[in-house]
């Protein structure tokens, strides 16, 4: 079965720019790329979250799960393909930089009750659920050189453990720690510094990474026993979604497939099988669950394929095709 690049060109501009660049290998100057990438900085619903980003970071943070949270649109802004100096982006960059921590990375505002090992008062705080997927979007925004971001990255990527990252916190929110032992990965913590590190050449092949996918690739392994602070990789896990929000075969499968030497690991080959049955017999898939905070967009629906999950489908086949 090939993709259906034709299916897939007639979809919106944010679309088509991502498969003319990901799947047809073509050059930002090509002209029909160029068209694609006008037609997406044009498109209102890109600029509406442009906008919106635009008063970073917005409302405070109340669960990291949430995808209507700011920072899981700055991540899909980031995965669109918008530069620091597109049209907006560079009042959202200066508004997460007014806000670096102590320690490198940047920080949310957040309220974390007493109930929880917090203060139960709004401060200005990061932890490894939110950080990386800040510093995620700031590389792919073209800024990996900028000192600050180089400083956040060092940091992060120094919390690693032999098996994967844990659940850290920055002194701000006291005590709190996810519902998890100690030793335990944090799946999330890990799978959002894994997509870090497939974006910077100095940990892409480091083995703070590979420790990190060994852990997610073991936790599928042994999914019917292991669910370290409370991830599973059950029957909610498998289901499509669109976009990248939390922890699913989707995310998953996308950050994993960033990192070349897995290519052939049977334990990512059996997650990509999962997917693969999936499709229909044109080749697209359809969501499965719907993150409401995107209803209005082309994958916030069940009824019909959605272009943009056939796209990180392929593009994730793609990545993982042997020879």
């Amino acid at each position: 079965m090939d993709a259906p690049i034709d299916w897939l060109l007639e979809g919106d501009a944010w679309i088509a720019y991502r498969t003319r660049m990901d799947m047809l290998g073509q050059s930002e100057k090509d002209d029909a790329v160029k068209a694609a990438r006008a037609g997406m900085l044009a498109d209102s619903r890109v600029q509406a979250l442009v906008t919106e980003l635009g008063n970073w970071p917005g409302k405070v943070i109340a669960s990291h799960k949430s995808a209507g949270q700011p920072f899981h649109r700055l991540t899909f802004l980031a995965d669109l393909g918008l530069r620091a100096d597109d049209p907006g982006v560079d009042q959202i960059t200066a508004r997460i930089f007014e806000h670096p921590s102590a320690e490198g990375p940047f920080q949310l505002s957040a309220a974390v009750s007493s109930a929880y090992g917090g203060t139960g008062r709004e401060v200005w705080a990061w932890a490894l659920c939110d950080a990386p997927l800040i510093l995620y979007a700031l590389v792919k925004f073209g800024l990996q050189e900028d000192p600050r971001v180089r400083a956040g990255i060092a940091y992060l990527a120094g919390l690693a453990r032999e098996n994967g990252w844990p659940c850290v916190v920055s002194q701000e929110l006291g005590s709190f720690r996810g519902p998890g032992r100690r030793e335990d990965p944090c799946p999330f913590a890990t799978l959002a510094m894994l997509k870090l590190c497939a974006q910077v050449d100095w940990l892409r092949d480091s083995s703070a990474a590979r420790s990190g996918a060994e852990a997610l690739l073991s936790l599928w392994s042994d999914s019917r026993t292991r669910h370290p602070y409370i991830f599973y990789m059950g029957t909610d896990f498998r289901k499509l979604k669109a976009p990248f929000v939390w922890y699913d075969l989707m995310h998953v499968l996308d950050v994993l497939s960033g990192f070349a030497w897995l290519k052939g690991d049977a334990r990512l080959q059996d997650m990509l099988g999962v997917l693969q049955r999936k499709a229909d017999d044109q080749g697209r898939f359809t969501v499965e669950s719907v993150w409401t905070a995107w209803k209005d967009w082309e994958f916030g629906q069940k009824k019909e394929p959605s272009r943009w999950l056939t796209l990180m489908a392929w593009r994730v086949m793609k990545r993982n095709a042997q020879g």
